[in-house]
């Protein structure tokens, strides 16, 4: 049985941020699809809201979101779009069907 499961993290900028905010998240994508736990790590924009960013994410277990979450490129992100970032939830999904 595997342990694998998705999350989906949304990230809104503060208002006329999200120019910021974007090459910030796009900056995440190599690094992190480079992890060996990452199976998906994919970056979406809203269309009727543009300050609000998803992130589409497959991990193969516990750990390896943990490892990710304490990243050098995680912690550089966090410091660096602290002052744009209004808001920020992950969400862990079990796929069912």
């Amino acid at each position: 049985m595997s342990s694998a499961f998705n999350v989906i993290a949304t990230l809104i900028a503060k208002p006329g941020q999200q120019d910021i905010l974007e090459p910030l998240l796009r900056g995440l994508l190599e690094p992190t699809r480079q992890e060996a736990g990452c199976e998906q790590y994919d970056l979406h924009q809203d269309l009727q809201h543009p300050e609000t960013f998803y992130l589409l994410e497959r991990w193969r277990d516990d750990a390896a979101l943990a490892d990710h979450d304490q990243s050098a490129h995680i912690q550089s992100f966090r410091a660096k779009a602290a002052d744009v970032l209004a808001h920020f939830e992950l969400k862990r999904l079990k796929f069912l069907a």
